[in-house]
């Protein structure tokens, strides 16, 4: 059990009317009061006592069944990820909980606030090895921002009150409330519920020190080649609008980390593209020139920094992060900025002076001459018979404006898509960052649809990835998400061959993989579909996907060997980024 302490209630005079709940009713009351509209989840044994209870919720909680526990958590990640709001799975003990392993670790990594309710055996058979017991506190603990076991019904006001409260404040993370069947079946004077809004011992949001926003004031507006790097934390503070008015007050260049997409506009005239190992050419090589380097809302991840001995160590750094354990983790900051960059940014640009840095943006154009010049151009307008993945993201773009969520699975395709599709608005890129879960792409593309509704949900995904968690298909035929699948298939597993060929003289070891008739596989579940592998068809192929009132799957045919340039290959500097 955490070390938490468990939440202390707040005195109430008034008069308090009892209801006799049980504990599994007590369980979906929470999630009504917190504002819960849709659960992932599937049943089994031990959890059996709140879906019981779900059956006369169903007005007020949808719920949806998925194919596989590890696929209910990546849509709950989905739908975190495009409503704003906390996802919720449902599972139930032993390998039920056990599956929801992986999709913890992504969102713990990549900070997605997550609420996992598990059933577990009775109270009296813990350590029993009872049929369906495992140790899901222990399993979970290095994968969670706080997880809880309940084993009587009376806690579960306060512990789901205090679940919520962690897993949306402070640096969002997943929770995992693990609750025993007795305590599920119990009755109880049920006295309402009070949403959490503060624990002892955990402090969500740092104190803002002023004096650390002066300093990097003064740093800024002394510098010559300030360069901001921003992360996903500006997505998660709600900051996109007080992060624009920072920017744009100084005329800083700004790139975005992988997480950070879509927090600002493709388009913006001060986006010089993407960071990291597969980013752009100039944002990588400048982070080598700048004197000052401004990081928010990012923690310096290593597919970000190359070589640490070698990372900016001209600069000066600013790190602005709500999360104290990533200042000075990985890259020493000259001024530490603690807080939420929805009010440490107002605080900083209030004390920055207007600044003309035209010619250290020009810089950064210049280079992106020759990133287009040997990359670019032939990526998205190939003269080859074959066509390539970047051109189908070109392609995409143009019908969709911009406008669509793009969830992306992990691998060649991923680096692809975050390097060229186009984003208008926030929370409109999903993809596995941290962990790189191969099979994250189509279960969180079902939770993001469920999160944005309005909004076209395009699902990208190689051959291998889809392989993976295809069985989600079910989850659409049953349910009807309106996901748009386009699987990118080069009939490899593209990004380790790719590193084979580059890395280890292209021995390729077990990394071409034969793959199923996806249309065929997707026409079983109900499905339409299509698959295409000629230039000529890909507009109007792309467009019936798009058009299609429901789920639809398309099948490119890409490039078996084509590979995605720019590189920082792993051990280098990112001055030292391979065009080719």
């Amino acid at each position: 059990m955490s070390t938490l302490e468990r939440t202390e209630a707040k005195p109430d005079t008034s008069t308090k009317t009892t209801t006799q709940l049980s504990g599994s009713q007590a369980v979906l009351e929470a999630l009504i009061q917190e504002g819960t509209d849709t659960i992932f989840g599937y049943p089994g044994g031990a959890i059996m006592p709140i879906y019981d209870a779900l059956y006369d919720y169903s007005e007020k909680l949808t719920h949806i069944l998925v194919r596989h526990e590890q696929g209910g958590i990546h849509a709950a990640q989905g739908y975190a990820r495009t409503s704003g709001r906390v996802g919720v799975a449902f599972a139930t003990s032993g390998p039920g909980a056990t599956n929801l392993v992986t999709g913890l670790a992504d969102a713990m990594i990549d900070s997605n606030p997550i609420v996992c309710i598990t059933g577990q055996v009775f109270a009296s058979l813990l350590g029993t090895d009872a049929f369906q017991e495992t140790d899901v506190i222990n399993i979970t603990t290095p994968v969670t921002k706080w997880n809880y076991q309940v084993t009587d019904a009376t806690e579960i006001p306060s512990v789901l009150a205090k679940a919520f409260y962690i897993a949306r404040t402070g640096r969002p993370g997943p929770v995992l409330i693990d609750i025993t069947k007795n305590a599920q079946l119990q009755l109880f004077d049920y006295e309402g519920y009070t949403k959490c809004d503060h624990i002892r011992s955990y402090r969500p949001a740092p104190i803002i020190r002023e004096e650390y926003i002066q300093q990097a004031a003064e740093l800024i507006n002394q510098a010559k080649k300030p360069f901001v790097i921003f992360g996903q934390g500006i997505i998660l503070g709600k900051a996109e609008e007080e992060f624009k008015a920072f920017i744009e007050k100084a005329g800083f260049p700004v790139a975005s980390t992988v997480m950070g997409l879509s927090a600002l506009p493709t388009d913006h005239p001060q986006h010089v593209g993407m960071l990291g190992m597969h980013g752009n050419y100039a944002p990588n090589v400048m982070t080598n020139e700048c004197d000052v380097l401004i990081a928010i809302g990012m923690r310096f991840d290593d597919r970000v920094t190359g070589r640490l001995d070698k990372y900016a160590k001209q600069a000066k750094v600013i790190h602005m992060d709500i999360d104290p354990a990533e200042i000075d983790k990985n890259v020493k900051a000259t001024v530490p900025v603690w807080g939420d960059c929805k009010f440490t940014l107002p605080l900083l640009t209030a004390q920055l002076e207007k600044a003309d840095h035209s010619a250290w943006l020009q810089a950064f154009r210049e280079l992106e001459k020759e990133e287009v010049k040997e990359v670019i151009h032939n990526e998205l307008n190939p003269t080859s018979d074959e066509m390539t993945m970047g051109e189908v993201i070109r392609v995409l773009n143009e019908l969709t404006g911009g406008d669509a969520v793009v969830v992306t699975d992990v691998g060649q395709h991923q680096m692809v898509t975050c390097r060229y599709a186009k984003f208008n608005e926030s929370k409109s890129s999903v993809t596995s960052g941290g962990l790189g879960t191969m099979g994250f792409g189509l279960p969180a593309a079902i939770g993001a649809w469920y999160g944005a509704p309005h909004r076209d949900v395009v699902a990208i995904i190689g051959d291998g990835g889809i392989q993976m968690t295809i069985q989600e298909l079910g989850t659409i035929m049953q349910f009807g998400a309106k996901v748009k699948i386009l699987i990118l298939n080069n009939e490899f597993l593209g990004m380790v061959r790719q590193w084979q060929q580059l890395f280890h003289d292209k021995r390729y070891s077990f990394v071409n993989i034969t793959s199923p008739d996806f249309v065929a596989v997707a026409k079983g579940y109900y499905i339409d579909g299509n698959k295409i592998a000629k230039r000529d068809e890909l507009r109007t192929a792309l467009k019936t996907m798009l058009d299609h009132d429901g789920a639809y799957l398309l099948e490119v045919m890409v490039g078996k060997e084509n590979n995605v340039f720019p590189m920082v290959a792993q051990g280098t500097s990112v001055s030292e980024i391979r065009l080719k």
